[in-house]
């Protein structure tokens, strides 16, 4: 403690705050604690959780990072929500609203999307929405030539001269994320985490998404998902199966490319996750894209109960454990649970 070498700096500190206080004597201390390591240790690299927030990419306002920022995706697609809703003369009620079901004293309805586990189908036409109106209402073409179809092909088929000018549909985006989560066996955890790196590369590499390089992007950003989040990974040489005319070459470019925009920061709180999985959950309901929903049976319930029961056993052992340090939004262990009752 009383070592002012090793308590004034510290290598993990800010650069632009010692900067600013920097007496004329600093110079000194900083030559001493240098000599101070072996040089033979190597590089010091800061976690990414303490690396600097560039100004203008302030934690609060983006929101594959912060939990509290909204999400951009469903900005953007306010737009088009109003827009429906103007055109629609009765009170804004669809004919999907009429159709949707509801649940009464005799008939509980109920989906199996969950946050640990949500519908594969419905996440991934969820996700090619928000890609969708990402697109759509975007603010300008910026763009980088590793992502350019034009420049990049996917095929062998040659791309149109009006390639960059036409906006692709919602189920063009879907049949090709489908095919992609098909053949390689993804997850719809993955889909979600595909979206979060979305709008993280939009944010940090200061461009955006458009007719000539989004399946670039989605490639390249489910491609990373997968890694990330499954255990057993897709190979990029599988993605090359899956795209013939696509060489390992782009893909691991495109792929490295994609780490040095993101700044190498893949991590995806908790928090983050369960922020993007319920917007697309309000994204589906603005566009009427209801999840599947099933009427509540005994069998039912009872699976229910018992996934319950099992979650709460897991729990448990790790609420001993996360009792011994403080509490954060990504470890919440002091939920109350109310037991169900089957009659």
């Amino acid at each position: 403690m009383g070592n002012t070498v090793s308590c004034c700096v510290s290598p993990g500190g800010s650069p632009k705050v010692s900067r600013a206080r920097r007496k004329p004597e600093r110079p000194d201390v900083y030559q001493v604690e240098a000599e101070l390591y072996e040089p033979d240790s190597g590089p010091s690299l800061q976690h990414i959780s303490d690396r600097e927030v560039p100004d203008d990419l302030a934690p609060e306002s983006n929101p594959s990072d912060h939990p509290r920022a909204s999400t951009i995706f469903l900005s953007k697609s306010q737009t088009d929500v109003r827009d429906k809703r103007k055109s629609n003369p009765i009170n804004h009620v669809s004919p999907g609203q009429l159709s949707k079901k509801y649940s009464s004293c005799s008939t509980i309805f109920l989906d199996d999307s969950t946050v640990s586990q949500p519908n594969l189908k419905s996440t991934i036409k969820c996700v090619t929405l928000a890609i969708y109106y990402h697109i759509k209402n975007r603010d300008s073409d910026r763009s980088l030539d590793i992502f350019d179809e034009k420049l990049h092909p996917l095929t062998r088929e040659e791309v149109p001269e009006d390639y960059c000018r036409s906006d692709p549909e919602h189920k063009h985006i879907y049949r090709f994320v489908r095919t992609l989560f098909s053949a390689a066996q993804l997850t719809a955890e993955c889909a979600i985490v595909t979206l979060v790196y979305l709008e993280r590369l939009l944010t940090y590499a200061e461009i955006d998404i458009c007719p000539s390089n989004w399946k670039r992007i989605v490639l390249g950003a489910i491609l990373l998902a997968s890694k990330v989040w499954d255990d057993q990974a897709v190979w990029n040489v599988d993605y090359c199966q899956i795209l013939k005319d696509i060489t390992v070459e782009d893909m691991n470019e495109m792929e490295r490319q994609f780490l040095e925009l993101l700044q190498f920061n893949i991590n995806v709180p908790a928090s983050v996750y369960a922020k993007y999985y319920f917007d697309l959950r309000s994204l589906a309901d603005d566009n009427h894209m209801n999840f599947p929903l099933e009427s509540l049976s005994k069998e039912r319930a009872q699976k229910l109960e018992a996934i319950s029961r099992l979650c709460e056993d897991k729990y448990k052992d790790l609420s001993k454990v996360a009792m011994r340090r403080s509490l954060s939004a990504d470890n919440l262990v002091g939920i109350r649970r109310s037991n169900a009752v089957l009659s």
